[in-house]
């Protein structure tokens, strides 16, 4: 795992103003860290397949090493090597496993039905924060799927609970309610594959993050699946996986606080590696900058390789904006309007309250605390900007408010970000990355 720097492991980091940063405007290229969600789609799906698969440039941190040691104890090999990690399938187990959680969402979600594949009984249990996000739709729906699948003595439908496998699931025809988390169709869409039948989920509700949805199906498709939707009915047959090699793209939700400098302290940023095309919400980050008076373009590097240019004068706009497909900015971008100069509404997010933490609670709380005015919503906020000022960032173990309490010591001197090591969920190197951006490297 990347070396910190020393300030990630304090109880608080004083985030950098932008006024330090050398010749004034900001003038930097950042390469951000692989995709989590990526990466451990990857990762299930080369545990799924026939053969070995190196999945190059992948994401090392917190979740990602949680998701290998998941995939791990339900029978599955990964070695790192220079050029990515090899991992190798799932195979025949007896007797008693644990899974350790933490507070991964994607592990929490995607391992219950690869446990069920097996002949395993396995535990799962993580960190408190994990009890509490939602997980029973999906553990429901695995039942009614085959799973055998026993509550732990927490709430029903939570951590801790056991997953008893019985050498397979037959599959079939599953109503699911996804509303709180796109996680739960791409649970089941991903281990589909394995299915006897398949599965064939007919969705209720609305789905949130859509662009999640379509990662999770043209990564299905790319390791040898051939899911079909139809409206609100997702079908996938069952299929022998395999893929020998397969690359990780930058995480674009990880590269928002970098997009974000240029828009609210002047200067320009580029990001390596942004792809031109991808499925990733994140992409939707190029938009936001036009909106907000900025410019996102590409360019080419000297070594051929592709940039994002984005350039800013610092001047925002208040704005309406529907996050319901990219929730996951919200923390970034309600940091960044809090320096408009009007009004704004984040809305469509209103899953976030099932997040590592309530976002939209605590974005309400630690935002006014500083000086904002910003008040929760059925479904989002409403952001008034007011001038802030020095105190503490609380960021609730959550890794997206670290990275939103660095957007707000761009403009504010003075604020100390909580637990910054908690950024280590998605970027271990993010503390290092962003005083580099700010010329203090």
């Amino acid at each position: 795992m990347s070396t910190e720097d020393p300030a990630a492991t304090a109880s608080t980091w004083t985030a950098p103003t932008a006024r330090r940063a050398k010749g004034g405007a900001l003038d930097t290229t950042v390469r951000v860290p692989g995709s989590k969600s990526i990466t451990n789609r990857a990762y299930v799906l080369a545990a799924l397949s026939t053969g070995e698969t190196l999945v190059r440039e992948p994401l090392d941190s917190r979740d990602a090493r949680l998701m290998l040691d998941a995939l791990a104890a339900l029978g599955a090999g990964a070695e790192h090597a220079s050029d990515g990690v090899r991992v190798s399938p799932l195979t025949p187990g007896i007797g008693d496993a644990t899974v350790t959680l933490g507070n991964a969402g994607t592990v929490a979600r995607f391992t219950p039905a690869l446990a069920a594949l097996g002949e395993r009984t396995v535990h799962f249990d993580g960190d408190a924060a994990i009890r509490r996000r939602p997980l029973s739709p999906l553990l429901g729906a695995l039942r009614e799927l085959g799973a055998d699948i026993r509550d732990g003595g927490g709430e029903p439908g939570a951590p801790p609970f056991t997953v008893r496998g019985h050498g397979g699931l037959t599959g079939g025809e599953v109503d699911l309610d996804s509303s709180a988390s796109s996680q739960f169709l791409s649970a089941l869409l991903l281990a589909a594959p394995a299915f006897e039948r398949g599965v064939t989920v007919r969705l209720v509700g609305t789905v949130p993050s859509e662009p999640h949805i379509a990662m999770t199906l043209d990564m299905l498709r790319r390791f040898g699946a051939n899911p079909e939707r139809s409206g609100r009915e997702v079908h996938v047959p069952p299929a022998t996986l395999t893929l020998a090699d397969y690359t990780v793209e930058p995480d674009l939700s990880t590269a928002a606080p970098f997009v974000a400098a240029p828009l609210v302290a002047g200067g320009t940023v580029r990001i390596a590696g942004w792809p031109r095309e991808t499925t990733q919400p994140g992409d939707w980050l190029r938009s936001l900058v036009a909106e907000l008076g900025g410019e996102a373009a590409f360019e080419r590097a000297a070594d051929g390789s592709e940039l994002l240019r984005v350039t800013g004068d610092g001047l925002l706009p208040g704005r309406e904006l529907d996050l319901h497909e990219v929730g996951e900015l919200t923390p970034v971008v309600a940091a960044m309007l809090c320096f408009a100069d009007g009004p704004s509404r984040i809305s469509g997010v209103a899953h976030l309250r099932g997040h590592e933490t309530d976002r939209l609670a605590a974005l309400a709380t630690e935002l006014t605390a500083l000086g904002g005015h910003v008040t929760e919503t059925a479904d989002g906020l409403v952001i008034t900007p007011a001038p802030l000022h020095a105190g503490t960032f609380h960021t609730y173990d959550d890794h997206r408010l670290v990275m939103a309490g660095a957007v707000l010591g761009l403009r504010v001197p003075g604020i100390e970000v909580e637990n910054p090591a908690t950024v280590g969920k998605t970027f271990p190197g993010f503390v290092d990355a962003w005083h580099a951006v700010l010329g203090e490297a």
